[in-house]
């Protein structure tokens, strides 16, 4: 599979509640935390609905 790497630049404070759950689902949970992960479809979903919180990169 595919691999991407996600960080978070933008803060989960005042954010619904929901997002704050689809960033700790990602592994996310502090201000400029990376992860790689699997470009699964699921993940794909998850980084859809917070993109305006992440920064993705495509990784080979």
């Amino acid at each position: 599979m595919k691999k991407i790497k996600i960080t978070q630049v933008k803060s989960a404070i005042d954010r619904p509640e929901r997002q704050k759950l689809t960033l700790k689902a990602l592994g996310l949970n502090k201000m400029n935390a990376s992860k790689e992960v699997e470009a699964t479809p699921q993940v794909l979903g998850m980084i859809q609905k917070v993109n305006h919180l992440l920064k993705v990169e495509a990784i080979s």
